[in-house]
């Protein structure tokens, strides 16, 4: 399918403080869409969104990029709630790495198959990510946009490094040569991180199609349209425009409302942090 898109209706005042929207769109020179993205809601105030981008110098690439999402959607709702939110994240993309591992072993045609995989678990005002490839998790806060991720090509280890320049790394010839992907061995290292967020916030999850098309302050200014499947359509199309020459997807959360209580601020743990004075 060349354009996917999923999104839930604006919030209103009873409505979810989370306004959740993803598309994925074919782009203007691919003649398939390698890339995938997807999401739900674990609750009123929590969710999980993910992208992924299959890697096109391998056959199967948009079955890996569709089965890693998927699954690891698929596997986090499938825990019990009891499970803390990180852990139910981490065992979803292990199992996502497998799957996608195991049916490139048993395939002949899609051996080799892998993909990226960004992911996110957003539970009150706490927000856990899994991050594995080139595509890119966003922080809009204030005007000012936040790249949380790091992204695993040769080109941005070199950067990392000191042995070339930001502008150089935006060029290199092996910006897009991944190093470390889903799918590409039985156990892959996913870079996890947390944070919190709180209203006004906005999460940009994309694959590199997007954001090697549009710069920091178009994704900024795109990214602030006042719903989420706005963002997503206007990011979507501003990187058209460019004619990108590969798939893009984008996934959108707005937060929007006042929120709940945090996983961390329920139970045992969360009263004794109020009564030592570290929660609210």
């Amino acid at each position: 399918m060349s354009d996917e898109a999923g999104h839930d209706p604006p919030p209103t005042a009873a409505g979810p403080w989370l306004d959740v929207a993803v598309l994925s769109d074919v782009g203007t020179e691919r003649p398939h869409n390698e890339d995938f993205c997807g999401f739900f809601r674990a609750g009123a105030s929590s969710v999980v969104a993910a992208v992924a981008d299959g890697v096109s110098s391998f056959e199967g690439g948009e079955v890996a990029s569709q089965k890693a999402v998927e699954v690891t959607l698929s596997v986090y709702r499938g825990q019990p709630a009891t499970v803390p939110v990180p852990k139910r994240l981490a065992r979803a993309v292990q199992q996502a790495n497998i799957e996608v591992y195991d049916l490139a072993t048993v395939v002949p045609e899609l051996r080799g198959m892998a993909t990226t995989l960004t992911a996110v678990a957003l539970d009150g005002t706490d927000l856990w990510a899994a991050h594995i490839g080139d595509s890119r998790l966003y922080l809009l806060r204030g005007g000012r946009l936040t790249q949380l991720t790091k992204d695993h090509t040769v080109a941005a280890e070199r950067r990392r490094m000191g042995l070339i320049s930001a502008a150089r790394a935006q060029s290199h010839p092996e910006r897009g040569t991944l190093t470390k992907c889903l799918g590409r061995e039985l156990i892959v290292g996913a870079d996890r991180l947390s944070t919190r967020v709180g209203p006004g916030d906005v999460l940009v999850l994309c694959t590199d199609g997007l954001h090697n098309a549009l710069d920091s302050d178009e994704i900024s200014r795109l990214a602030a349209t006042e719903d989420a499947a706005s963002a997503c359509r206007a990011l979507v199309d501003a990187a058209n425009a460019r004619g990108t020459a590969d798939n893009l997807s984008a996934a959108v959360v707005r937060i929007v409302g006042k929120v709940g209580p945090t996983a961390a601020g329920r139970g045992v743990g969360g009263r004794l942090a109020r009564l030592l004075g570290r929660g609210k």
